[in-house]
């Protein structure tokens, strides 16, 4: 399945095709999800679904992780989860990044026994045919609002990586990295970490 589908509240009956005007699914409802190796998630009470991640998207996550794990090994300033790993914005809003970056501060404060609940520092998001654009409009107006200070939309697609930063007022016009021009990502949340595009995007 691509795209979203909207549902009632898990116990109301086989899922409809679409749900009565204005309800809004909450953190109760979700916890009830079928766990049937998609993904789940609650944008303002909306309930969307995502296929199984392809070989692809799974090798670059892996790796994307690895080098982040690598790094916190001997930079020890905070921690990497990647999905699934529910992030709990509020009883509307419950998202599954493809990664996730806490700084030791934002840990202590957020980090439950069950999920995330509060914004990372950053997060990453890896885009497939059905959800680059909900990546790059309803997630990214999502993190925003509830302060991630860094997202990345990867597109295996094109081999690029929209880098969203945080000035006072809210995410920035997106830099854009591409495998084609050679670039290396570097981030301010983590000092030190070079990433080169051949790396992420690796055949």
């Amino acid at each position: 399945m691509s795209g979203s589908d909207r549902l009632k509240p898990a116990g109301s009956g086989a899922p409809p095709s679409g749900a009565p005007t204005g309800l809004k699914l909450t953190y109760d409802d979700f916890v009830l999800f079928p766990d049937d190796g998609r993904r789940h998630e609650l944008i303002d009470g909306e309930h969307y679904v995502t296929p199984s991640p392809n070989t692809r998207h799974q090798q670059i996550s892996g790796d994307l992780f690895a080098l982040i794990w690598t790094y916190l090994e001997t930079h020890a300033i905070g921690r990497v989860f990647n999905a699934p790993f529910d992030v709990v914005f509020s009883q509307f809003d419950v998202v599954e990044p493809d990664i996730l970056y806490l700084s030791n501060e934002r840990a202590a404060e957020i980090i439950t026994p069950k999920h995330v609940r509060g914004a990372p520092d950053l997060v990453v998001e890896i885009a497939s045919r059905g959800t680059r654009k909900r990546d790059e409009t309803i997630k990214r107006r999502l993190y925003e609002r509830a302060g991630v200070l860094e997202y990345w939309v990867v597109d295996p697609e094109t081999d690029v990586v929209r880098i969203y930063g945080r000035p006072p007022d809210g995410f920035d016009r997106a830099i854009e990295l591409s495998r084609e021009a050679g670039d290396v990502l570097t981030t301010t949340q983590l000092p030190g970490l070079e990433l080169p595009l051949a790396r992420i995007f690796r055949e």
